[in-house]
Order: C-alpha cells, then structure tokens, then sequence
C-alpha cells in the first residue's frame, strides 16, 4: 500500500488493529438526519453516543458534517472528536483545499473524498493536499471507472458506496454493489464499505465479498438494543441484538 511520508494513517491503523483481534471493523456513521430516514439519533445526544461507540470498541468514527441535507456542522465533528477520542472521518461534500483545512482545524483524521461529485484534477489536488494536511483521504467510489480511478492516485483507504450519492442516497442500494465492484479495488488498498448495511449478516456478507471494514449508520441508530447490535455487527453474527 503506497501512502504519501506526511500522511497519517491513524484511522486505518485503528480499522487493521480491529481486524487483527479477528473482529469486522465496524465504522459507526454519526449522522444527525438522512433524507431518506429522517431524524435518526431520535433526541439522543450525539456526543454522548459517540463516547458510548468508543467505550464498545468502535475502532474510529464517521460523522456526516453536511448541513442542509444531512443536519451536520464542524461543531459536531469537534465534539465528536472530543467525546469519543478516536479517529474520525469527515463526511462532507468536500470541494476545496479550504474545507480541507477546516476539517483538519476541528480534529479530522481522515476526510472523505467523493470521486462521482469532483473533477479528475480536483480530486488529486485534493488527495494530495489533504496527505499535506496530515489526513488520511478515503476516496470514494461509486462504480468501477471510480475505482480506477482511485487507483491512479495510489489510494491506500478506498470506499464503496453501496448508495447512490447524487441521489443523496435515497436509493436501494445494497452491500451486492460491493461483491460486484470489490475486484476493481486498487491493490493494496483497505476497502470500506458504506452505506445499505442493516444486519450483522449484511456486514459479515461486505467482509466476505472483500471489505476490510464496514460503515453502518442508520442501522445502529434504529436498534433497539445499541450496544448488542453493535457487538453483533462486529461479529458478523445475529446473536442476541433484539
């Protein structure tokens, strides 16, 4: 796996320490609202949350920032940072080298970067300057021609989005899209899967067709037994969630 001498590898490094201990690196997604689920912390607080998703065994975090659509702000994302300690990852529609330096000023250890929403120039201008930044880019793909294309830039930390973004993922989607698009990933690179994941057996299917680690967000906020779900999600076993 190439990696920029700057950049900080500290988010993967907590998701293949996971892995290691023979459990699926699971990725909670903070994430106040969705357009397709509405609210999901539901009153919750969710910097109380990501303390409880830290003291689990969450191996890092993600917290969307968006606002419009999503409910996100930077001041999420730095109490986030705060209240769990981890390594978290920016979800945001990042567009410029200046949402990169506020993502890196509020705690990011890792931003996402959209290939299906940013130019070819662009997204290597910004892969390159978050490496500067000392943040690790998760470079997303949608679709086989984007993984390529993260394999051009060398990614070491690649996603598959399993939802269709553009859509604002109110898509189907499905952890499928992961089976079908694993092969293309760059070589070498830690894959996540993002995104349509509802069940441990969904995360354990994401692993088996090729993910490293997996991100789950609605999923958790909706169980009714966080903490289970959560365990089961990282066994890829359905045991005693409900």
């Amino acid at each position: 796996m190439e990696r920029g001498n700057n950049m900080n590898t500290e988010f993967s490094a907590a998701l293949i320490k996971k892995k290691k201990a023979g459990l699926i690196p699971v990725i909670p997604d903070i994430k106040l609202r969705s357009p397709k689920e509405g609210e999901l912390l539901r009153g919750r607080d969710p910097f109380e949350a990501a303390a409880l998703l830290a003291a689990l065994g969450a191996p890092a975090l993600s917290v969307v920032t968006e606002a419009e659509n999503f409910g996100g702000s930077l001041s999420l994302l730095q109490g986030v940072v705060q209240s769990s300690g981890l390594p978290v990852l920016r979800k945001d529609f990042i567009r410029s080298v200046e949402d990169l330096r506020k993502s890196k000023e509020y705690g990011a250890r890792a931003v996402l970067l959209i290939c299906a929403m940013l130019p070819r120039p662009l997204l290597s201008r910004l892969y390159e300057e978050s490496i500067k930044l000392g943040m690790e880019p998760l470079v997303e793909a949608h679709n086989e021609e984007e993984l390529l294309l993260a394999g051009e830039l060398k990614a070491g930390l690649v996603g598959i989005n399993n939802r269709d973004i553009l859509q604002l993922e109110k898509d189907g989607g499905g952890v499928s899209l992961t089976a079908k698009l694993a092969a293309y990933r760059p070589q070498g690179a830690l894959l996540v899967s993002e995104s349509a994941i509802g069940s441990p057996e969904e995360a354990a299917l994401a692993v088996r067709a090729g993910a490293n680690a997996v991100l789950v967000g609605t999923a958790i906020w909706h169980a009714p037994d966080l903490p289970a779900f959560y365990a089961a999600l990282c066994r890829g076993g359905a045991r005693s969630y409900v």
